[in-house]
């Protein structure tokens, strides 16, 4: 009976279906312009019910104010948030927040560093512009018992040593953190291109996820610049993935309504096994 009890197990197990989890990358644009057609206030309402619509089970965002994280934070209710203002380590500055549902996942830790010289505290690196950070959590599933990690950033748009350098220290930051080889999601705006050499680098021990996809979606740029009128072709929005991670889907997002855009980037989002 104890035999039988088991190999039925065992049948049932290998017949249960693998679950997906949708991750999604977005730079929501800071709050700025405070007016016109594209200010925060006016893109907000869409931008959130495109959440709630697309439902990611994870997002990393870059470029949220205070206001616009307490913003999100109340109104996308069934999410939790990790990360810190990247000019105080608190409140102040941009975020590169990790949200998450908090009913598929518990937050096992989290942190964030600065993309510097001195990545233990506030800090601009090499020849950045401003301060850029990286947040990570780990997430356990709650019904699997699954973890995996999100390092969710934001490179410099102008420091070119600034960019090199923060590939090479993400690359050594996820070995040093990762010390139980769990999978791992690098997600982020980085600010160049497929053929840059710091992409290149970062693609190494990772996957590009738009390059294993058993299916791809949408534009290939990311970066619309709230031109509506014009062909999306930059692609500088990336999910990295670990390589025991099986992506299904990836797409890039180009929801609109009457000729406009929630951010002048679009979201991208994956769907994947562990």
């Amino acid at each position: 009976m104890k035999h039988i009890l088991t190999i039925s197990l065992l049948m049932f197990l290998t017949i249960l279906p693998a679950q997906e989890l949708n991750v999604m990358s977005y730079n929501i644009k800071l709050d700025a312009p405070k007016e016109g057609k594209n200010s925060w206030t006016n893109r907000k309402a869409f931008f959130i019910n495109q959440i709630k619509f697309h439902e990611p089970d994870v997002l990393g965002v870059q470029e949220a104010m205070p206001n616009q994280m307490m913003e999100m934070d109340s109104l996308l209710v069934d999410y939790s948030f990790v990360g810190v203002g990247r000019d105080d380590g608190k409140d102040k500055g941009e975020y590169s927040a990790i949200f998450y549902k908090k009913d598929k996942f518990q937050l096992e830790s989290s942190n964030t560093f600065w993309l510097s010289e001195t990545p233990d505290k506030v800090s601009m690196g090499w020849d950045a512009v401003c301060n850029r950070v990286c947040t990570y959590a780990l997430f356990k599933n709650i019904d699997t018992g699954k973890k995996f990690y999100l390092f969710n950033t934001h490179f410099d748009h102008v420091g070119k040593v600034a960019r090199v350098q923060s590939a090479v220290l993400i690359d050594k930051k996820i070995k040093e953190i990762n010390t139980e080889n769990y999978p791992v999601v690098l997600s982020g705006d980085f600010n160049m291109e497929d053929d840059h050499e710091s992409i290149q680098f970062l693609s190494k021990n990772l996957n590009d996820s738009k390059n294993v996809a058993e299916l791809t979606f949408g534009p290939i740029g990311t970066y619309n610049g709230f031109h509506f009128d014009q062909p999306v072709i930059r692609r500088i929005d990336y999910l990295f993935v670990s390589k025991d991670i099986d992506v299904k889907k990836y797409a890039v997002l180009s929801d609109s309504w009457d000729l406009k855009y929630p951010s002048d980037h679009f979201p991208i989002m994956i769907s994947f096994n562990l």
